[in-house]
């Protein structure tokens, strides 16, 4: 079996959805007075750091709001709402927050949920947007990913920006082949694999120093 080393990251709205079998959100019904209002999940640049935007006593970080808003919804969205719940931004643009979700009346349901837990999180800093997969359907494809047998090293497996699928690092040979990464779709039952070559992830080696004793007296 290859070496499976996990880097798991769930990062993280717009017509009114419901969750499928595997975590996707299904098209909108015609005529759906939400549809003209479905916003794809921001992607952001990697290379242009969204956050923090401000300087708080000249320390790089979120705005209070932002961070405040932003840690009742993924408490909602990782405990009663991980049906719909996908990834969100923190300050995107600065003082909101941008939540992705698979069903905006339920992602509204969320807002107004986080709001109840924390009265001091502004729902009005929240904007909704569409996801096409739950943060849980991520998670579970990444470890049935991760849990296969495969000729070809899996180095790493995250979840694609905007939760939209599964990004995967493997050698050049695994990057180019067309039957590993439909292997790996069929594991996460359909779910999109970006595959890339990249490196291992090194693990921690080395024996770690114990706390120094204090002699009782």
């Amino acid at each position: 079996m290859a070496a499976l080393t996990v880097a798991v990251l769930l990062t993280g709205c717009g017509t009114a959805t419901k969750e499928a079998p595997t975590g996707r959100a299904t098209p909108a019904a015609p005529g759906d007075p939400l549809a003209d209002r479905a916003r794809p999940c921001p992607v952001t640049d990697a290379g242009s750091p969204q956050s923090p935007p401000t300087l708080i006593d000249g320390t790089p970080a979120n705005t209070p709001e932002g961070a405040r808003l932003s840690q009742a919804v993924g408490a909602q969205g990782r405990g009663a709402f991980a049906d719909v719940y996908s990834t969100q931004i923190t300050d995107h643009p600065a003082g909101r927050v941008a939540v992705c979700v698979t069903d905006l009346d339920r992602g509204r349901l969320l807002v107004a949920a986080a709001h109840q837990a924390d009265p001091e999180a502004d729902p009005g800093r929240a904007d909704l947007y569409l996801s096409p997969y739950t943060h849980r359907a991520l998670g579970a494809a990444m470890n049935k990913v991760m849990a296969l047998d495969t000729a070809l090293p899996i180095h790493t497996c995250s979840a694609s920006p905007g939760a939209t699928g599964l990004e995967v690092t493997s050698s050049a040979e695994g990057a180019a082949s067309a039957e590993f990464k439909e292997q790996m779709e069929k594991a996460a039952g359909g779910i999109p694999v970006t595959v890339q070559e990249g490196t291992p992830v090194e693990p921690l080696v080395g024996a770690l120093t114990p706390p120094p004793v204090t002699p009782k007296h």
